[in-house]
C-alpha cells in the first residue's frame, strides 16, 4: 500500500479554516479542481465533477468536528488506484491563533500505474489543493 501526505500552514485560525473546508460537500468553495459537488445519501456520499467533466464519487467514512478532520474513500474515479482512503485535518499552530496547519494525506493501492506514479499524482493533487486553500484564505 502506498501513501502520501502534504501539509501547509495557512493564514487563518483553525476554526476559520474548518468552517471553510469542514463540510464534506464544500470542495468547490476552495478547490478549483472541483467545479461541482452533489451530496448524496444524506450527505454521506459526494459526487464531484472536475473541469474536464470527470466524475469522482467518494464516501465519508469518518468525521470529527471537535478535532477538525474527516476521512473519505473513493468509490469511483478516473484515478489508477484501488482501496483509496484519505484524511484532511486542521491543526493548531502553537502560539499562533491567526494560523493553522492543514494536512491532507491518503493511502491507496496502485492499479494500472506504478506506485511512484500514483504517489506523485496524489502528492500533486494535495499540494495544489492546499495552495488553492492558502490563496482563498489570503484574499
Amino acid at each position: 500500500m502506498a501513501s502520501t501526505s502534504v501539509s501547509r500552514t495557512v493564514p487563518a485560525s483553525p476554526d476559520q479554516v474548518w468552517s471553510l473546508i469542514g463540510g464534506f460537500d464544500a470542495l468547490p468553495d476552495w478547490l478549483p479542481y472541483i467545479s461541482a459537488s452533489t451530496a448524496l445519501e444524506g450527505g454521506r456520499v459526494r459526487s464531484l465533477t472536475n473541469p474536464d467533466g470527470d466524475v469522482i464519487v467518494e464516501r465519508l467514512v469518518g468525521f470529527d468536528e471537535a478535532e477538525r478532520h474527516y476521512s473519505y474513500a473513493i468509490l469511483d474515479a478516473p484515478f489508477p488506484v484501488d482501496g483509496y482512503l484519505s484524511t484532511i485535518r486542521v491543526h493548531t499552530v502553537p502560539g499562533r491563533e491567526d494560523l493553522a496547519e492543514v494536512q491532507w494525506s491518503g493511502r491507496f493501492h496502485a492499479k494500472g500505474a506504478t506506485e511512484d506514479e500514483v504517489v506523485e499524482l496524489f502528492t500533486g493533487i494535495y499540494a495544489d489543493g492546499l495552495d488553492a486553500l492558502h490563496e482563498a484564505l489570503a484574499s
